[in-house]
């Protein structure tokens, strides 16, 4: 039996703790955000797009209690580029418009369009993008939503992966 050992238990650990840290790295720049349904214009949106739309922040508590700096674009920005319909034109049957927002892990929950549009509210539902300055971690992002008025955050879904504008009519 040779007395040399290429590979030692430590170095295969820190090998593979090297190749899942930037595989995540990989996975959160490259993964994108599809916007679909009811829009005029569906689009496929990277972290790196989401940087030329208007940004914004939020301080709130999140589920561990701790108070942390969450920031991104408002998620009306994003639907507004996706022609989803807003502002004067949200009444009548577009009133019955609603958003499916999917997690990675097949999480999903809704919003109608009017809990996000500014002339119905004051709040401002952010995709958020960073917390506390840094990406969102692998598991939480690298899309978030976040809702500020919301009392128990179980709407603040991570890993978003799609948002679906429909209508709740039959």
């Amino acid at each position: 039996m040779s007395k040399h050992k290429f590979f030692s238990r430590s170095n295969v650990v820190s090998f593979l703790l090297v190749l899942s840290v930037a595989f995540t790295s990989f996975a959160q720049t490259t993964a994108t955000l599809s916007i679909s349904g009811e829009v005029t214009t569906p689009l496929e949106l990277t972290l790196a797009d989401l940087a030329n739309f208007k940004q914004a922040s939020h301080k709130l508590k999140d589920r561990d209690g701790k108070e942390h700096e969450f920031s991104g674009v408002p998620l009306i920005e994003i639907l507004q580029k996706a022609g989803v319909t807003t502002g004067s034109k949200l009444r009548g049957e577009n009133l019955a418009k609603y958003l499916l927002i999917s997690a990675a892990d097949g999480y999903e929950v809704v919003y109608s369009l009017a809990e996000i549009d500014p002339e119905f509210t004051d709040q401002v539902i952010l995709l958020a993008t960073l917390k506390d300055g840094q990406p969102l971690a692998n598991g939480e992002g690298p899309f978030r939503i976040i809702t500020p008025d919301d009392k128990k955050p179980a709407r603040w879904i991570r890993e978003v992966r799609s948002i679906k504008v429909a209508f709740a009519k039959n």
